[in-house]
């Protein structure tokens, strides 16, 4: 009996060494694969304009569905053939899921195809879910398009009076809203749309390719969107907002005002591991127009921007502005990269604004190959009819510190006024290579602050210089200075 033990254990070893042995050999064999597929396939796409975007999708973790009751979308008559309307479909799907708030809501998937639509709502409780090679396409034509009211905070449309476009996907007073999938896309075909407005063939201001508007508790990741007709992604007025590897791409030039994602008068808001390259500003932060965003009075506070690559050859990477008349305060923007463009990161305003910018903070951020690299402005002349000229923003306590990059033509230019002064500017470790050879550009114009420690190019005179640790070495002597030249 203990020999046949024996005997069977050792049998048992001896197989499973030779099973350990095989295992070894079969994963050694499939990392060698999997390294070379992946060298193919980037070698592909790092000639694409994608390919920044397809290495931060190669890392994303795919998520697993939430636990809701699950639909799809070819159960309530879809056709993914990119040439049946598929409206209808989405209509009755989403009907189907807000019956079910009470039961936790429910999923709709979006399965591989071309699913083209005109713009539809979603509900409460609900996961809109695109499965890999899902593309959910807008329907060119803009009579599809509902009209809707203008924005309260606005007034009338961003660029004509009266009512403007819905968004493709739009949701109003909504909770638990979660938008993600295996790297699917919204697709808004704007083409059309840029063409018609600059040709002003439109009568009512472009809608965004996805609003939400008064909602809450909101998820949006593991997605692609692409080609907004207008603002690419706009939470209006929400709460408890998380935009997570997100990859937003519009054509640099000849796509205008498609920004990439504009938290409007929204407070705690995360937006994170994101690639964003775009015809407008890749992510701008606002709060309402002129006399209209100061009577509604709803500030965008809250706000972490982390780990973002983002490229802006018209506008700039990272803005605030320019409509902030209902007040800017506590964003943290940091471990930012803007690459080849007009403009690093910005703040833009104007008298008639009113409202307030206050209590920023920029840490490392890499500037590579820009115009300008930091950008603060006063006087973005663009206003609604009938706004008060004497309704003057505030800008205070802005920091910058670990601001390095390469190729920067200005790095930095900050333009106060005497009605609007820049109090408490800081800066501390920033080193930027230039490529424009004269001294001038690091320019300022009334603006109050410091600058402490190694600070590269040499700061301008209006900022107090102090050392490392925090002691005083040169008071400035003209705060009001200006240097600003825009020839540069």
């Amino acid at each position: 009996m203990v020999e046949t033990s024996s005997g069977w254990r050792s049998q048992l070893q001896q197989n499973n060494r030779s099973l350990m042995g095989l295992l070894t050999t079969r994963r050694a064999l499939v990392l060698v694969l999997s390294v070379v597929g992946f060298a193919l396939v980037f070698g592909w796409q790092a000639t694409t304009v994608d390919s920044t975007a397809f290495l931060r999708w190669w890392s994303v973790v795919r998520p697993e569905p939430l636990m809701r009751a699950e639909f799809n979308l070819t159960d309530f008559g879809g056709v993914g053939d990119g040439k049946t309307p598929n409206t209808g479909a989405f209509e009755r799907a989403v009907e189907a899921i807000s019956k079910l708030g009470e039961k936790g809501g429910g999923q709709l998937n979006v399965p591989a195809g071309l699913w083209l639509t005109a713009p539809f709502n979603l509900t409460s409780n609900m996961t809109l879910f695109l499965a890999e090679g899902a593309v959910i396409l807008g329907i060119e034509d803009e009579n599809y398009w509902q009209l809707m009211p203008p924005l309260p905070s606005y007034g009338y449309g961003r660029e004509h009076n009266g009512p403007r476009y819905g968004s493709l996907i739009h949701g109003q007073n909504l909770k638990n809203i979660i938008i993600t999938g295996h790297n699917g896309t919204i697709n808004g075909q704007g083409q059309s749309w840029w063409t018609k407005y600059k040709n002003k063939l439109l009568n009512y201001t472009r809608g965004p390719l996805v609003q939400l508007m008064w909602s809450k508790d909101i998820v949006i990741s593991n997605i692609t969107l692409r080609d907004s007709p207008f603002w690419t992604l706009h939470p209006y007025d929400c709460k408890n907002v998380t935009i997570s590897n997100v990859t937003i791409l519009a054509p640099v030039h000849g796509a205008p005002n498609t920004d990439g994602i504009d938290p409007d008068s929204c407070a705690d808001v995360l937006i994170e591991n994101c690639y964003i390259s775009v015809g407008d500003d890749a992510v701008a932060i606002k709060s309402g127009w002129d006399q209209y965003g100061i009577a509604y009075g709803r500030p965008s506070t809250n706000i972490t921007l982390r780990n973002l690559t983002v490229r802006s050859e018209v506008s700039a990477g990272i803005s605030i502005g320019s409509e902030m008349s209902g007040g800017v305060s506590n964003v943290t923007v940091e471990n930012l990269i803007v690459w080849k463009s007009r403009r690093g990161i910005r703040i833009k305003t104007a008298p008639g604004r009113g409202g307030y910018v206050r209590n920023i903070t920029y840490q490392n951020v890499t500037l590579d190959n820009l115009r300008v690299g930091i950008v603060i402005k006063t006087d973005y002349n663009e206003h609604p009819v009938g706004f008060n000229p004497k309704a003057l923003p505030t800008i205070e306590n802005i920091s910058f510190s670990g601001i390095h990059g390469q190729d920067v033509r200005v790095p930095v230019r900050i333009h106060g006024s005497e009605e609007i002064p820049i109090k408490d500017v800081s800066f501390r470790d920033m080193s930027v290579g230039l490529s424009y050879k004269k001294k001038h550009v690091f320019q300022c114009s009334f603006v109050e602050g410091r600058a402490i420690g190694s600070i590269f190019p040499a700061p301008c005179e209006n900022l107090d210089i102090y050392d490392e640790q925090g002691n005083l070495v040169k008071r400035s002597v003209s705060q009001n200075s200006t240097d600003i030249d825009y020839n540069i």
